[in-house]
């Protein structure tokens, strides 16, 4: 017994020998793997020495004699934090995920290569100007720069990831970068699917089902979905959208996301200080680290700071010494399904404008890693590439015997946005940017522009041109074979800037809904001069419109009704849960038990009202339709028929339907976060999680790698924090601003910006999550032009010295 005993402690005390020492050898790879940002360097590529002095928050400022020196240095600074992230980006736009992450990035990978994203970037470099494609070269060869230091040196691969992924890093290209713009440009809209659910709500309740996604600029009169295909066959709709997509840190980038953000703008006349202000938040899924990387560059044309994507050599939102200019995706449907006969017996041809005409067809083959590999054939139409991935729900819309192409400008092959947008970097002034602006093709974009004197706005991008009798006018998915819905051309939007109305100026990508937009509005409007502090406010707000807009009309019938219930019955918990929502001001604050009780609420009560027309297929309105239920309650064009159940033998009314949907709520969160109504808290719910797109989804290194923190706003507050919608945690937050910035051109050295996680990519660095903190509490940094202050303040110079 005792010699047994001695082994057991032999070989106990040998495990916890192993397993120190794979705890220090994984760690010492993995911190070989941080760079030093002090050290000095021998390169290929540049022409004098290159200074990258690193502030405080590990924003490198960026000094070199010549332009294409300086863009080198910017490649090599981002493959020194985001190396990882960048080779993410890159096999996302090439659709090569499923290399590394095996058989669940196989339906990203597959719409990538349909929609033939990096084939585009490709055929579009030769369109660029001489000095986009030297700065794209230029960067390129800055990240294989780094690659080969890493390599030469065993730095850890360069990211810890790399050590996790069967990843072979191949050499950075010019055609990467502009695939990532690409990329963007995909994220940037969600016209096509859109098209897809309103045709599905029209299948699922031909006489009202479209009502529902009430927008704007939507015509009234679209015909009936399925008299557009006389004699074609319909599968039967089903839900197929997978609620688990919502929650994949592969799908942050996904075509359909729908980026967004918000601009606003003063002139002199409304400001304090007597300069323009200018404002800019860019929203994106939540992801560690932030699509975004602060950055500075000193270029011939002058100084340039502001946000860059890791992958491309550009400051998207930012300023120069003499122009600032903010960013924000243009509401415009800039896409289009077309739906193609496929010939009955040939399924090589399709029924085209002109009769039967063969698909332009290839095959690619897919590797999937621990999986064995796929090869798909890609099939292209006169409209455009066949894409039965786009979207889950399509499947129902497309008649049997009949495959969807997509029509969208960011196909085109002949883009030059990236010299349009580093013609917009250089700019002097605001004739220039608008000069500039005329060659961006996708994304289409609203610009507000800002110099010392003034604030103008314009929209860039190509616009669609459809025929007056196209028969859906682009709302929904349309035959493919017939003439007018061919687009007859897309116009270049870019016209001179204006000058706006009252000295204000703003833009939001929800034009068409307004209620933020709205809310921005009045939040300018209310005072006469603002400041950098008052632009900060706003851009802050967490006030919700649809809140104030719709519980006085949901509630009209049923606030402070009957006599105080008895302590800890349900009929108690509506009360007081109806006294707290008659006494709040709308603001969407983490700390308040209100805004849970209202989106719950109305979770609960759209739900309610469509659920018995849609069946299943209401799981996949992920999102508040704030002027459907305005709609409803007023009866608008008898809109109230939908608060009759059709099952039900009663005729239930919007007041009835109000209190059962606000019951349902209450006993949901009750059975989540206890009886006392005046104890929920909105942030217990509402949740954001910056996932890390390779390992978040593991249990164990993604609780290592994401970052979880409580923040306030919703979907329609300035602050926007759009949620998930499905899932065991609906109300959790998976966009917001991935990026924020404030300009006060009467002291340009004032402005202030931030990101959400922070500007190094690698968890053991302090800069992995060091703004993340400062991002929720709605604090920034300051990011000066001035040099001298950059290098007093330097934390870290790496010097680069060219190969003699």
């Amino acid at each position: 017994m005792l010699t047994l005993f001695r082994w057991l402690l032999r070989l106990t005390i040998g495990l916890i020998v192993l397993l120190v020492l794979s705890a220090v050898l994984v760690w010492y790879f993995a911190v070989r793997s941080l760079p030093d940002y002090g050290a000095t360097y021998r390169v290929e590529g540049i022409t004098a020495p290159v200074e990258i002095v690193r502030s405080t928050e590990n924003v490198p400022h960026i000094f070199g004699r010549t332009d294409p020196d300086v863009f080198f240095a910017l490649g090599l600074a981002h493959a020194q934090d985001r190396l990882f992230q960048m080779t993410v980006l890159r096999r996302a736009a090439q659709g090569r995920l499923a290399e590394i992450h095996g058989p669940r990035a196989l339906p990203v990978d597959d719409l990538a290569r349909r929609l033939g994203l990096h084939r585009a970037a490709q055929a579009s470099l030769e369109v660029q100007d001489a000095p986009t494609r030297a700065a794209l070269q230029a960067y390129a060869d800055g990240v294989n720069q780094w690659i080969g230091i890493v390599n030469a040196g065993a730095m850890g691969r360069g990211a810890p990831e790399f050590f996790l992924f069967p990843d072979v890093i191949t050499f950075w290209q010019p055609a990467d970068s502009l695939a990532i713009l690409k990329l963007l440009a995909a994220a940037s809209t969600d016209a096509a699917t859109e098209e897809i659910l309103r045709a599905r709500l029209a299948l699922a309740w031909p006489q009202d089902g479209m009502r529902i996604l009430d927008r704007a600029d939507v015509p009234d009169d679209l015909p009936d979905y399925a008299t557009l295909f006389p004699g074609a066959r319909l599968g039967t709709p089903d839900r197929r959208r997978d609620m688990q997509a919502a929650h994949d840190p592969l799908g942050f980038l996904r075509p359909g996301q729908a980026l967004g953000g918000n601009a606003f703008g003063a002139e002199p006349q409304r400001t304090a200080a007597g300069a323009s202000l200018l404002a800019n938040d860019l929203h994106v899924g939540l992801t560690v680290p932030s699509l975004f990387y602060l950055a500075r560059l000193e270029l011939a044309s002058g100084g340039v700071i502001g946000a860059t994507v890791p992958g491309m050599p550009l400051v998207l939102s930012g300023r120069n010494p003499s122009l600032s200019w903010a960013l924000t995706p243009l509401d415009l449907d800039v896409a289009d399904i077309a739906i193609e006969e496929v010939q009955p017996g040939n399924p090589d041809r399709y029924r085209g404008p002109q009769g039967w005409t063969a698909f332009q067809t290839r095959t690619e083959v897919i590797r999937v890693l621990d999986a064995p590999s796929q090869t798909i054939t890609l099939r292209d139409t006169q409209n455009g590439p066949v894409v039965p991935g786009l979207d889950p729900g399509l499947r129902d819309v497309v008649p049997i015997g009949h495959v969807p192409a997509l029509r969208w400008t960011g196909l085109s092959r002949q883009d030059g946005t990236m010299s349009a947008l580093m013609g917009l970097m250089r700019a002097q002034d605001s004739a220039q940017a608008t000069r500039a602006l005329r060659g961006v093709v996708a994304p289409a974009l609203d610009v507000t522009l800002a110099d010392a004197e003034a604030v103008t706005r314009l929209s860039a991008g190509a616009a669609p041109q459809r025929a007056p009798d196209h028969p859906t006018a682009g709302a929904l998915p349309a035959p493919g074979w017939l003439p007018q819905t061919a687009w007859t051309g897309a116009t270049a939007l870019a016209g001179e800037a204006q000058r706006p109305e009252a000295g204000l100026a703003l833009a939001t990508e929800d034009a068409s809904d307004g209620l933020r937009r709205d809310r921005l509005s009045y939040l300018l409007g209310d005072r006469e001069v603002h400041s950098r502090d008052s632009f900060i406010a706003a851009q802050l707000d967490i006030v919700s419109p649809a809140a104030r807009a719709l519980l006085p009309l949901v509630g009209a019938n049923l606030w402070f009704t009957g006599d105080p219930a008895a302590p800890g019955t349900p009929e108690r918990q509506r009360q007081d849960a109806l006294t707290l929502l008659a006494e709040w001001d709308g603001a969407m604050n983490e700390h308040l038990p209100e805004p849970l009780i209202y989106t719950a609420w109305m979770d609960a009560l759209q739900d309610r009202l469509v659920r018995d027309e849609l069946g299943p297929m209401a799981d996949d309105l992920l999102h508040l339709q704030p002027r459907f239920i305005d709609a409803v309650f007023r009866n608008r064009g008898g809109a109230s028929a939908w608060c009759d159940i059709v099952q039900s033998a009663a005729t239930e009314d919007c007041a009835t339907i109000a209190r059962q949907s606000l019951d349902r709520a209450i006993l949901d969160l009750s059975a989540r976060y206890g009886s006392d109504v005046a104890s929920w808290r909105w942030g217990d719910a509402h949740q954001a999680k910056h996932r890390h797109p390779g390992l978040g989804a593991l249990p164990a290194l993604g609780w290592i790698m994401n970052i979880t923190q409580s923040i306030s706003g919703e979907e329609f507050t300035v602050a926007r924090s759009g949620m998930t919608g499905s899932g065991p945690q609906p109300f959790q937050a998976a966009t917001g601003a991935g990026f924020r910035s404030v300009i006060d051109l009467a002291d340009p050295d004032s402005s202030v910006f931030i990101t959400s996680t922070g500007q190094s990519g690698h968890p053991l660095s302090r800069h992995y999550d060091d703004l993340a903190g400062l991002w929720r509490r709605g604090e920034y940094v300051g990011m000066s032009l001035d040099p001298d202050l950059a290098r007093a303040a330097a934390t870290g110079i790496t010097t680069l010295t060219p190969v003699d």
